[in-house]
């Protein structure tokens, strides 16, 4: 497959191309083009050309264009899910098929909140010497928005940062992710097949770090938004404050999963197998167990018993598949490698803690203490499940924010006065009481809490407020006699 650029597919200037593997197989299933700086600049050249009369045509018009989009993903979900399973691992139809139910509610969502984001008239004679202004704001798209787009969710994180774009009049540079750009790729000709302007989404492919650099050092990129690590973060930052470019960061976690004595185990058991899900690739996932010591013995042996053995890895278009590979081999021993580390830090392999190639078993990781790595700012971004104790609920809330990171948490309580100090007492961006940080709904602001999770609050809530700027009119005079 190649680079979709003013609607065409391109390949790179200098001809050269990256493999695609499958992770679930280790076989290459295409090559895309190595994006240059020249076509970088290309890209931007013609997204830059292209969104000026987009946005000049009514908000209603390029809505319909959208909405259309949203029905041709329904209609072709299983085709798209065979695509994204290939090339990510996920269950085909547990996981894969899904996703795109889930672009579609954006997209749809988006024209939605785009069709009725009001500006403001402020009230008459508030303040001396205007009593015969008026004074009113209105919102205007920013321009070029760059969109980079991480290998979890390339799907639905895609749509986040596309649909609002440009339901409000903005053109995008897509940089796919380097794992798995094949579906975002496919998305996106999908735009242009319902009928948005080639130009306005230009999808690159390549390595990250160069290409992705390359799109935010231009000072015509009027805002990034990424979902990423929080180090290559840290990193655009660096190159969007050379041209004072705004910026939308979705970064790491680490979030605590919380049971109190109380708790609902059964339904906390419940949760902590969802971890599973996507092979604990999850942004917000429970990533640290603090179980209360009265039940963090039965906690992991149920937790073992009940959800880690009966979990089948294996081809991800078997049904009986319920758990993939992580994104590739290189992914794969990262976590072992963190796993080993941990270990060597004292901590205890309760179950699991092998590969095999891009597959990683479901570990179970107990003797866990506050000074190690994974209780810190070590993301483990894979089906690890690592286990500490605690007495009180003080103790639960030092332990929770002892990490630079701050974006999901979950905590489990029969009683609402307990979840009211942790959901005042954690530092993240939200508290999901009596359910795990991995809960996300499309409309709910999304993102961190301050930390090195970002700024970003990507939601359907919010999501228009990232794309537009306010522009503030005067009608000076207009009401005098």
């Amino acid at each position: 497959m190649k680079m979709l650029m003013n609607g065409c597919w391109t390949d790179s200037s200098d001809g050269k191309v990256q493999n695609v593997v499958n992770p679930a197989t280790g076989a290459v299933i295409d090559t895309v083009p190595c994006a240059t700086r020249e076509d970088v600049t290309k890209a931007i050249d013609i997204a830059a050309e292209a969104q000026k009369p987009w946005a000049a045509i009514p908000v209603r018009e390029r809505c319909k264009l959208l909405r259309k989009f949203a029905k041709n993903v329904v209609e072709r979900r299983m085709e798209l899910g065979e695509i994204l399973t290939k090339e990510t691992g996920k269950p085909y139809i547990a996981e894969s098929v899904w996703e795109f139910d889930s672009v579609a509610y954006v997209f749809e969502g988006a024209c939605e909140i785009a069709m009725h984001h009001y500006g403001k008239t402020l009230p008459i004679a508030t303040e001396p010497g205007y009593d015969t202004d008026i004074q009113f704001t209105m919102n205007e798209p920013l321009g070029v928005i760059a969109c980079i787009i991480p290998y979890n969710f390339p799907a639905a994180l895609w749509s986040f940062k596309v649909a609002a774009a440009l339901a409000a009049g903005n053109a995008v540079v897509i940089k796919a992710p380097s794992y798995d750009p094949l579906t975002v790729l496919t998305l996106t000709d999908m735009l242009v097949e319902a009928g948005i302007p080639g130009g306005l989404v230009n999808c690159l492919t390549g390595k990250g770090s160069l290409v992705g650099d390359w799109i935010v050092d231009d000072p015509r990129i009027a805002s990034v938004n990424f979902t990423g690590s929080a180090e290559t973060g840290i990193s655009i930052a660096k190159t969007a404050a050379k041209h004072l470019t705004g910026y939308q960061f979705e970064l790491g976690g680490n979030d605590p999963f919380i049971v109190c004595a109380d708790g609902d185990l059964e339904l906390a058991l419940k949760e902590a197998g969802d971890k599973a899900r996507n092979a604990g690739q999850c942004c917000s996932a429970a990533k640290r167990f603090l179980i209360h010591n009265s039940l963090k013995e039965t906690f992991c042996k149920r937790l073992v018993d009940e959800y880690l053995k009966p979990l089948v890895l294996g081809d991800p278009f078997d049904k009986k598949t319920t758990m993939g590979p992580v994104i590739s081999e290189q992914a794969a021993k990262k976590i072992i490698s963190q796993i080993d580390l941990t270990v060597q830090q004292g901590a205890t392999v309760y179950y699991g803690g092998r590969r095999n190639g891009a597959f990683v078993e479901p570990t179970g990781l107990v003797d866990v203490t506050p000074d190690m790595d994974i209780m810190k700012n070590m993301e483990v971004f894979g089906p690890v499940w690592p286990v500490i104790g605690f007495d009180t609920v003080e103790e639960a809330i030092e332990l929770a924010n002892m990490t630079d990171y701050g974006l999901s948490s979950g905590v489990f309580t029969r009683d609402m006065k307990t979840a009211a100090k942790f959901c005042r007492g954690i530092k993240a961006g939200y508290v999901t009481v009596n359910g795990s940080g991995g809960f996300r709904a499309a409309e709910l602001p999304f993102g961190g809490g301050k930390k090195l999770t970002g700024n970003s609050r990507e939601s359907l809530m919010t999501l228009m407020d990232e794309v537009t700027q306010k522009k503030s009119v005067i009608l000076r005079y207009i009401l005098e006699e």
